[in-house]
């Protein structure tokens, strides 16, 4: 089974992360600006594949047996 996901889905999936406060949220440094992080599993809500439209294209992504993941076009 795949599921697809689109940037609107993805943000009101993290919503709830999002309203906790900064020093709860998954973050990380990207050129001194904290950028948000997350976790794969809100990803792939169980599945091992999932499909993401992002500007006009979808992508694959995909977890493997040893826990890395694949992005694809």
């Amino acid at each position: 089974m795949q599921a697809t996901l689109t940037a609107a889905s993805l943000l009101r999936s993290t919503s709830a992360e999002l309203s906790a406060p900064r020093s709860e949220r998954g973050t990380h440094r990207l050129d001194d600006k904290a950028v948000a992080a997350v976790d794969s599993s809100a990803l792939l809500r169980g599945q091992k594949t999932v499909s993401i439209s992002h500007n006009g294209s979808v992508y694959r992504l995909q977890a493997t047996k040893l826990g890395k993941l694949i992005l694809t076009k």
